[in-house]
């Protein structure tokens, strides 16, 4: 049987549910560290201690709702480097023949796969066997299909389904939300998506077909896809999409370099967005409206963000993006708290039956229907 480890040399080697949003939930998010906390708190497995696992081990030392308690990998210097950092003791050390035995342990609440995107599937459906919450990185899968099936075995297991859509407990994004919501900026006309960035690196699994499910979309991507439907307030309806590649050496064939797409909403508006892996400095999202806009630009990064509206600058202060998730992310596992946008299993599968669809209208070239 190969393992993970033999996956990756091998391959290497060749609106939704949307509750009511208010003042006072903005500034539950914004305040989340300022009060003394004596509440349950989510001990949390990272697997995948790779850059982006690091970023969040690091916020996570933040947190008042959650805690880092156990690590998985493939890599025994890292376990042992992470043990020493971070004060984690062995039975809460796995690798990735062996982690389905955190059935048994009582001190590991959820895990946080941050994985390549191929992996996430399988790895989501053996911790939900184990009897534990699941958070993935996104995309959460490779596909649509793949991700109802993570839905489901996770129904099956009794476990919760979260996705790392950290841009949704944001303070600066939940105002325009808020904005749009109450009214004050009229009927959602027009949205801009701009991610992109040039990337590094070409024989990293982000390039990797196998590994990543294509190129720039299933990264950055991602970003404009989700920011549309929460800055529109509706599901898209029909999606159109071009493909332009400059480098085929670098750029294999499904692995994309950037791709436009455009977006219909049922009420009217209209989305044209774009990601790539060969322009640098694309992070802008823009929503014009009868009466007033809104524009963000940084967007998405990890912080700080910026943001204006017609109204003047929003000016809430920076939090470590990961770190608001994570104790958010607690409440919501261990407290039944409804965050003002949602990051469950059934938000991340609409993303990826509208990145099916992107991929499905650059190969026909035809406006392709949705229904999410």
């Amino acid at each position: 049987m190969n393992t993970r480890r033999d996956f990756l040399q091998k391959i290497t080697a060749s609106f939704f549910a949307l509750p009511f949003l208010t003042r006072q939930g903005l500034e539950d998010i914004n305040d989340h560290n300022n009060e003394p906390y004596d509440g349950p708190l989510l001990r949390v497995a990272i697997m995948g201690l790779g850059s982006y696992g690091t970023r969040v081990a690091e916020a996570m030392q933040a947190c008042t709702k959650a805690k880092l308690a156990g690590v998985i990998s493939g890599t025994p210097s890292k376990i042992t480097a992470w043990q020493a950092k971070y004060n984690i003791p062995d039975k809460n050390c796995y690798n990735y023949e062996n982690f389905d035995n955190i059935r048994d342990n009582p001190d590991i609440d959820a895990v946080y796969i941050i994985t390549p995107n191929a992996l996430h599937k399988e790895e989501a459906i053996r911790v939900a066997k184990a009897g534990k919450h699941v958070i993935s990185e996104k995309p959460m899968a490779l596909n649509a299909k793949e991700g109802q099936e993570m839905i489901a075995a996770c129904k099956k297991a009794n476990v919760k389904l979260l996705v790392g859509y950290r841009m949704h407990f944001e303070p600066k994004t939940l105002e325009i939300v808020r904005m749009r919501k109450e009214g004050e900026l009229g009927k959602i006309l027009f949205f801009q998506g701009l991610s992109g960035f040039r990337i590094g690196d070409p024989n990293q699994w982000r390039l990797n077909k196998e590994l990543a499910g294509g190129g720039s979309l299933m990264d950055i991507g991602i970003y404009s896809i989700n920011g549309s439907r929460y800055m529109v307030g509706e599901e898209p309806v029909w999606v159109t999409a071009q493909e332009t590649k400059t480098d085929r050496i670098k750029f294999k064939e499904g692995v994309d370099e950037t791709i436009q797409f455009q977006l219909g909403f049922p009420g009217g508006a209209v989305a044209s967005c774009l990601s790539t892996y060969n322009m640098n400095g694309l992070d802008r999202f823009y929503l014009n409206a009868e009466n007033g806009f809104a524009e963000m630009q940084p967007a998405t990064g990890y912080g700080p963000i910026k943001g204006r509206t017609n109204k003047g600058e929003l000016n809430y202060p920076h939090v470590t993006h990961q770190t608001v998730q994570m104790d958010e992310m607690s409440a919501i596992l261990l407290e039944g708290k409804q965050p003002p946008l949602p990051v469950d299993g059934e938000e991340a599968l609409k993303d990826l039956k509208i990145i099916d669809a992107i991929y499905e209208a650059v190969k026909s070239g035809k406006k392709v229907k949705l229904n999410l």
